[in-house]
Order: structure tokens, then sequence, then C-alpha cells
């Protein structure tokens, strides 16, 4: 999948990162995320250079200072409105290491190592919005929108 784009919810404020594939159709995945990785994801999608690392290219760069890579990032399941994911961790011998992430946080990763992005067919087949275009899937997301779709992230 890749970041279709980055948008606020009219209703309540809060960052949403849109994610798109056009596999089997035209599908788009709306995650809620927090304005810290919104931000983050902005400036890095945007080529903007901070004046002083942020939390995930100092991640990025301690994992390639211990030699590690990240293959690719995977957002694994969902669970009352709560989506999870993984960031596999790659060493220098090719063991590999499995940590629990936000989504959020593993997207912002993902593209500052220019890793891919996949997500469990589970969790598409629970949460993808179909659209013929940005626009009508982002109607369609905002349409469907319930309060308890928001979880506990309060803003």
């Amino acid at each position: 999948m890749e970041i279709k784009g980055l948008i606020l919810d009219p209703s309540t404020s809060s960052p949403v990162v849109v994610l798109h594939t056009s596999t089997d159709g035209e599908w788009f995945l709306p995650i809620w995320i927090g304005p810290a990785e919104a931000n983050s994801i902005a400036l890095h999608l945007e080529g903007v250079e901070p004046p002083r690392p942020m939390t995930h290219d100092l991640f990025v760069t301690a994992l390639s200072a211990c030699g590690m890579t990240v293959p690719f990032v995977f957002i694994n399941s969902l669970s009352d409105s709560v989506f999870f994911a993984e960031i596999p961790l790659v060493d220098r011998d090719g063991n590999v290491q499995t940590i629990d992430a936000r989504p959020s946080d593993a997207i912002a990763i993902a593209i500052r190592v220019e890793a891919p992005l996949h997500v469990a067919k589970e969790v598409l087949d629970q949460a993808r919005v179909p659209g013929a275009s940005g626009e009508d899937a982002l109607r369609l997301i905002l349409e469907r929108l319930r309060p308890e779709d928001l979880g506990e992230y309060q803003m």
C-alpha cells in the first residue's frame, strides 16, 4: 500500500492517514493518528529537513548504527477500532526481531527507510473503503464515521 494523503477529520480535527492500493480494485484505508505522527509523516513526505532529528529520524539512525534494517512494516490487526502494526528488524546476520508498533509510527519509519507498507487481508476486509477517487473515498470515510470509531484517543 502507499500513502494517498493526510487529512483532518472535520468533525474532530484529528489527523487521518489514508492508505491506498489498486490491487484487486481501488481501495482506501483510513487510519486516525496523532498530531505528532501526522506532522512527522507530512514533513518527510514534503521533503522538509527539520533542524534537529525528529523521533522517527532518531530511531532510524539508531537502527542503522546497530546494523539493522527494516525490510517492510506490517499493519497486522484491527481490534475495537484500534489498528496494530509490527516492524521486523533484520540484523547483520539475517536474524529477525519483530517489534510491536502503532501504525502511525510504523508508517513514519517505513517512509524514511523506503520500506514497503503491508496490510493484513483481514484488516483490509474490516476497514477498507472502496472508491473511484480519493475524494470519493474521503466522502465515504467521513459518512461512515461514528464516534466509537475514534476509540479512546482524545484531542
